[in-house]
Order: structure tokens, then C-alpha cells, then sequence
């Protein structure tokens, strides 16, 4: 799952907002210093991975972007599955995902010198696009796809995969429908026990 599913998977506190952020910005070394306080959501982050990348449904999702695509499949379905549930944000949450989003955003400055500099960097990107709440709409998941495919070691023409979203929209909804649900029932027990 990408930032908006990790972040709707967290505890509500910013230390573990953030923590359940950061796996995604930062090198593990620069993880394994941060103070305990982010270590929950780095765990949670890395048991939300973990379920995602096993999951049959996700797995399916991934099968249904054939080559050449597929070889990046994870982190489209990702990018796919943020998209869906940010237009689906009212069947799953309260408040509205724009007054989530700025919560969330003010919430990271209390920690801001905690935060590696190659993190704050993304997260000022982050909240001056308003990216989570903008998830909603295929030019800001163009944009994103765009932004990750030019990071690549060789960069990658990723946007193209959004023409395979539109196309199978319904199909993409379906999995994720399915998915997610049990994706929460697996997360919410494993945040009682750490």
C-alpha cells in the first residue's frame, strides 16, 4: 500500500504516523536511529508491506497489468489501491480525507527535527501539494507515477500503466474492495500487541 493506506492503517498519533511513513523515504540505517517512539509504525509499516505483497488479491491485481508493467506491479497497485481508496475515503473514514490530510500534515512538525533531512524533504512535498488528498484524482497518480518512474536506477515510463487503471477501473475496485477489509483486520490486532 502506498502513503494514504499507511497512513489510514496508523494509530493516531504523529510519532507513529510517521514511522509508519518514513520505511518509504529513508535508508534503514537512518530508520534504525530514529527514537523509539517511531519504531511502532516503522513495525506496522513493514507488517503492512509484508501482508500486501503476499496477498492473493494483490497478487491478482498485479497479474491483471501484464508486461511490461508487471515488473513494477507493486508499486503501481500500490499507487492504484491509494487511488481507490482516496475516492472511496468516505465508505471507510471520518473526517473527509481533506481535513484528514491537514491534520495529518500539521501533525509532523512537532517532530520535524527528528525527521532525517532526505525525509522533510518529501513530507514539505508531500504537504504543499496536498498529495493524499489529490490521490483522488489520475492526474495526481500521472504525476506521482511520473515522479517514482524517473527516480528509478534507469528511469521507467510508469504513466502509461495509468491508461491499464482507467480501462480496468472496476476490476482494480473489485480487488481492492475485497482486499482492504482484510488487510485492516489483519493491522488493527497487531497494534494491540506492540
Amino acid at each position: 500500500m502506498n502513503w494514504l493506506a499507511h497512513l489510514y492503517l496508523s494509530e493516531p498519533s504523529p510519532a507513529f504516523r510517521l514511522g509508519n511513513l518514513l520505511p518509504d523515504i529513508v535508508s534503514l540505517p537512518a530508520l534504525v536511529s530514529l527514537p523509539a517512539e517511531f519504531q511502532r509504525g516503522i513495525r506496522c509499516h513493514r507488517q503492512i508491506d509484508a501482508y500486501t505483497d503476499a496477498h492473493p488479491l494483490f497478487r491478482q491485481s498485479i497479474h491483471r497489468l501484464g508486461p511490461p508493467f508487471r515488473r513494477f506491479g507493486g508499486v503501481l497497485i500500490d499507487i492504484f489501491y491509494d487511488h481507490i481508496l482516496a475516492r472511496e475515503w468516505a465508505e471507510f473514514a471520518t473526517p473527509a480525507l481533506p481535513q484528514f490530510a491537514a491534520e495529518v500534515y500539521a501533525s509532523f512538525e512537532p517532530y520535524w527535527m527528528d525527521i532525517p533531512t532526505e525525509a522533510r524533504l518529501r513530507l514539505q512535498a508531500m504537504r504543499d501539494g496536498n498529495w493524499l488528498s489529490s490521490y483522488r484524482e489520475l492526474d495526481a497518480i500521472t504525476f506521482a507515477l511520473r515522479r517514482i518512474g524517473s527516480r528509478l536506477r534507469r528511469p521507467v515510463d510508469l504513466v502509461s500503466a495509468v491508461s491499464i487503471l482507467e480501462d480496468e477501473y472496476e476490476t482494480f475496485r473489485e480487488d481492492f474492495r475485497a482486499f482492504f477489509p482484510q488487510l485492516i483486520a489483519q493491522v488493527a490486532p497487531a497494534q494491540r500487541r506492540n
